[in-house]
């Protein structure tokens, strides 16, 4: 039995609302009028056989009406302002925090875990040898939208020539962003009394070159100052880098002021894009422009402008195999995003892995002449439009001016590597 299109049965539930359809009306339509609707909504028809009984119509409202309220319920969420621990407004961090303690006990936190149970594993990575020069030692926080990069980044720089440290501690949403990890590794706040100091026994007990993060509303620039005031006591000269994200729905509703989706993807014109990208930029060069008060090197990785690019090509017809921007509004399945929080689509997150590699090592990925091994491979994506990402990742990197990378020669190196 084929599942109904939630997209398109979200006109089932409009109609529904229009005709006060009850369930035991619902029950009563005429076969007449079961023919009128499943020319209509042939996908209500969720036995293909070509008639529609009152059974299915019923069963296709609601299932409509679950996915209508679910996708509510995470628009509603990313929409809202979290509330941060007063904690945060106070000078210094209690005294039981982790971060205030010797490298020793902080390994010894980690390993010891709460209540005895060990958190550490052995897939851990709580330090690795030096690398050759250029290549970076990263620790980083993050969500569902660093995942994607984190995922195929290292399968780019193994096919560049070399294997990627990463030692990450990552959550889902706000349960992955700077603040959380910050109050969770310390045993702060929310997490009093229960430290999970994985990646500040790292810092503090190993080399690292590099810190990343993936942002959340209502972030403040304390959450990043924190982690980079810990990375420089014990590993001067980090370099910082943070995600700005990419335009989602949720973003659409607040700045045009609209409840619920677009109907069509024709809304979404470069216009509207741009549009939506101003006040985001804003917000996060007047970030970085804060917390570069407590270190110069902190830089964007630019994937709202890849993914912005990304989209504007699509509309232009230069995507070969991308069938949509929202899964969500056109019902696609190879769209850009998958679902109304903003997911990556299939695919994608090969361009969020290219936009890391660009701003990380400052080279272009069409420069990487070797096969690069990616975990999945969707059937749509070509050797074509791999090399669109490459090229669409090294123009929002250079183009970018927080992402410390330039190419005026533009022979897909960075300036400052020359």
């Amino acid at each position: 039995m084929n599942k109904p299109d939630p997209i398109r049965l979200f006109a089932i539930v409009a109609l529904a609302a229009t005709a006060t359809f009850s369930n035991a009306q619902a029950q009563q339509l005429s076969e007449s009028r079961l023919a009128q609707l499943l020319k209509r909504f042939p996908e209500a028809d969720l036995n293909g056989d070509g008639k529609l009984t009152a059974e299915e119509f019923q069963a296709a409202r609601q299932q409509s009406q679950s996915d209508a309220q679910r996708n509510a319920r995470q628009a509603a969420a990313a929409r809202a302002i979290p509330k941060f621990d007063p904690g945060w407004e106070e000078d210094e961090f209690p005294p039981h925090a982790v971060s205030l303690k010797t490298p020793e006990e902080i390994m010894a936190i980690y390993k010891r875990g709460e209540a005895g149970r060990t958190y550490a594993e052995g897939a851990d990575a709580m330090s690795f040898p030096k690398p050759a020069d250029g290549i970076l030692r990263i620790v980083g926080t993050g969500h569902s939208f660093t995942a994607p990069g984190y995922r195929t980044l290292p399968a780019i720089t193994r096919a560049a020539g070399f294997e990627q440290p990463l030692s990450l501690h990552n959550g889902g949403g706000r349960t992955g962003s700077a603040s959380y990890k910050w109050e969770q590794e310390n045993g702060i706040f929310e997490f009093d009394g229960k430290p999970l100091p994985k990646l500040l026994a790292a810092i503090s007990n190993a080399e690292w070159e590099a810190m990343i993060w993936g942002p959340y509303t209502g972030d403040r620039s304390k959450f990043y100052t924190s982690w980079i005031d810990f990375c420089e006591k014990y590993n001067p000269g980090m370099k910082f880098f943070v995600i700005d994200s990419w335009p989602t729905l949720g973003q659409v509703e607040m700045v045009f002021k609209r409840k619920g989706n677009p109907e069509s993807e024709s809304f979404f014109t470069d216009e509207v894009f741009d549009q939506l990208n101003t006040p985001a930029n804003t917000v996060f060069a007047d970030l970085v422009k804060t917390i570069r008060e407590t270190s110069e090197e902190v830089y964007i990785l630019p994937t709202r402008a890849a993914m912005t690019d990304a989209a504007k090509r699509y509309n232009r017809g230069e995507l070969p195999g991308v069938e949509g921007l929202y899964k969500v509004i056109g019902g696609k399945e190879y769209s850009i995003w998958a679902d109304q929080r903003g997911h990556l689509g299939p695919g994608f997150d090969r361009l969020e892995g290219y936009v890391f590699y660009a701003t990380l090592y400052g080279k272009s990925p069409e420069l990487i002449s070797e096969p690069i091994k990616f975990n999945k491979n969707p059937s749509f994506l070509s050797t074509d439009l791999d090399k669109i990402f490459r090229e669409i990742a090294w123009k929002a990197v250079v183009e970018h001016p927080l992402s410390g990378v330039t190419d005026k020669n533009s022979n897909g190196i960075g300036d400052h590597l020359e």
